[in-house]
């Protein structure tokens, strides 16, 4: 889809409650918000709480707090992933249903020491890929391990996800870069759900988006390579594909990306240190 000025942008801002907001955070929910606020559309809030161990209602209450603090509204209510298993069960029988998905058995470990033993193992943007260990396992097999009660993950298929369908065809429209033409490929057969775990990111933000109507996907340029697989799961699950706009990430004065698993100092400690909007605003690097 091209850029189209006089379109209403919908778009949101869908943060983990598993800590307190950063400035990149804060940067990515306020560029996101003015897309929404000039075209007169809707900014919606969205929390990815899939990860109920981590997840907690005093940091999705902050993270409300924070957003209003910064002049921040949005549409009502919060979808919060945890609410909606059954969507995502759904899709995945969908996907199951056509001979997508397999259960992997691996564990991290034995994953790593096949890659190590083959000299051949292929590589993609994040690393090395998932050998298919699992992938020509007997149903007889799968049967045993199920009755075991061994952990799996539910893998996409990338093989035959990918069979028929025209490559030339599968791009997703960047706002500063135009079509990018999608290799997901390179990403091998990636997990779309584990035993314990009934999403992935990759499937919940795909579902949600195409769910909540948005056209637009503001986020940080860390997901870009990301886009790549969520084309391919709109393309086999007949979904919209939004515009995207990845921005570059906010960093400290050396230079390190912000992260909540660091520390790094958080839009609450700064409010309570005395910083104002105005110097809040300008240490992320939205205002000037």
């Amino acid at each position: 889809m091209p850029y189209d000025a006089l379109m209403k942008i919908v778009t949101r801002f869908a943060p983990s409650p598993t800590g307190y907001l950063h400035m990149g955070h804060a940067y990515s929910a306020m560029l996101a918000w003015r897309q929404a606020f000039e075209s007169d559309g809707h900014f919606i809030l969205r929390m990815e709480d899939i990860d109920q161990s981590r997840c907690s209602p005093e940091f999705e209450d902050g993270i409300k707090e924070d957003l209003s603090w910064l002049g921040l509204k949005w549409d009502m209510p919060v979808r919060r992933q945890s609410e909606h298993l059954d969507d995502y069960a759904a899709i995945l029988e969908r996907l199951h249903s056509r001979d997508f998905l397999y259960p992997c058995f691996c564990t991290r470990k034995e994953i790593m020491a096949e890659v190590v033993r083959s000299n051949s193992a292929p590589h993609g943007p994040n690393g090395p890929l998932y050998p298919g260990t699992c992938k020509h396992l007997s149903v007889s097999d799968r049967d045993n391990n199920f009755a075991a009660e061994k952990p799996y993950a539910l893998r996409l298929n990338m093989e035959k996800a990918l069979a028929g369908i025209n490559l030339s065809n599968l791009t997703f429209f960047e706002r500063d870069k135009g079509h990018i033409q999608c290799d997901p490929s390179a990403f091998g057969d990636v997990v779309l759900a584990r035993k314990e775990t009934p999403t992935s990111y990759h499937l919940a933000v795909t579902l949600d988006d195409a769910l909540q109507g948005i056209n637009l996907v503001v986020r940080g340029q860390d997901l870009f390579d990301a886009t790549h697989i969520h084309r391919l799961l709109q393309h086999l699950l007949d979904l919209p594909t939004p515009e995207y706009l990845h921005h570059g990430l906010v960093s400290d004065m050396k230079g390190r990306r912000l992260s909540k698993r660091d520390k790094d100092a958080t839009i609450r400690s700064l409010r309570e240190n005395g910083y104002s909007l105005e110097e809040v605003k300008k240490l992320s690097g939205f205002g000037k």
